[in-house]
């Protein structure tokens, strides 16, 4: 079982870090059904929505900026990978703290 846990982080890992590079950072479905009716204008404060569209009146995620906002580390596009590493790691721990708090409990353990 160990072996197979091994076996099924690094491949998680493998999978995580390569296939983030692949990240798109245009507007995927929803970002662009919700600026269907609006155009993007670039103006002296950044980027602007123009028109009459759900998107117009959407602000900043709290933690976008934060270091892993964005599918990289810190911003830097070459660190996607590590980012989906990251994020990889964060999930499997989650998930695997979840499963051991839920798991069934010998007869000598249970109250």
């Amino acid at each position: 079982m160990k072996r197979f846990l091994l076996i099924f982080a690094l491949v998680v890992l493998a999978v995580a870090g390569g296939v983030a590079y692949f990240a798109d950072s245009d507007p995927d479905g929803l970002d662009a059904v919700t600026q269907q009716g609006c155009s993007v204008v670039q103006t002296e404060r950044g980027e602007s929505l123009e028109g009459n569209c759900i998107a117009q009146h959407a602000g900043d995620h709290a933690l976008a900026d934060g270091p892993l906002a964005d599918y990289a580390v810190g911003g830097d596009e070459r660190f996607t990978g590590v980012a989906g590493v990251i994020g990889a790691v964060v999930t499997l721990l989650a998930a695997g703290g979840l499963f051991w708090g839920l798991r069934r409990r010998s007869g000598s353990e249970e109250a």
